[in-house]
């Protein structure tokens, strides 16, 4: 969370904009340092505007925003830095949304684990018509992690990024197993 910033000055003093009459008056230099006191955190925040918008620099508490400004997977339980990584990288894990590929990649970068996904559809073409299609009738994605995994972080990405129609399972698999 943001703090006060000490000796922070509005670069264009109000009492610059009066008359001189009004320089020498006690009352009313008093009563435009007040408002120059409150204009100065929103010139800092204007003139830095451009760091707010880098993850990478930006306040804790303003990464949150960003994630929702571009959609991007967010939990409260995600370290800061696996936060700001999710919210860089957005617009590449946008275009991977709905694959398996999106969905391990987007695993790897939230939890930290490597993910097989494995789903039952499929596509394919021919030129011939009466084909079978492939996969199985029955829609379902099954999401592999090690043991050293957090499951709960894991189920909340695949809960989020599964397509709403596709039931979906994370299952817990010994270090270096698959199947």
């Amino acid at each position: 969370m943001r703090g006060l910033v000490s000796d922070l000055v509005n670069p264009q003093p109000l009492l610059g904009i009066l008359p001189s009459l009004y320089h020498e008056d006690d009352v009313t230099v008093r009563f435009m340092s007040a408002f120059d006191d409150s204009l100065a955190p929103v010139f800092s925040t204007l003139d830095n505007f451009s760091t707010y918008l880098d993850p990478s620099l930006a306040p804790d508490d303003f990464v949150r925003l960003l994630a929702h400004w571009v959609a991007s997977f967010d939990d409260v339980r995600l370290p800061e830095s696996r936060r700001r990584l999710l919210v860089s990288r957005a617009v590449e894990l946008h275009a991977l949304r709905g694959t398996r590929a999106g969905l391990e990649e987007t695993i790897l970068v939230a939890c930290g684990v490597s993910a097989t996904v494995s789903e039952s559809g499929g596509t394919s073409w021919s030129s011939e018509a009466g084909g079978s299609p492939p996969g199985s009738a029955r829609a379902e994605i099954v999401v592999r992690v090690a043991g050293t995994a957090d499951v709960g972080l894991v189920t909340r990405v695949v809960e989020a990024l599964r397509p709403a129609h596709v039931p979906a399972r994370v299952e817990v698999v010994e270090e270096g197993g698959g199947s």
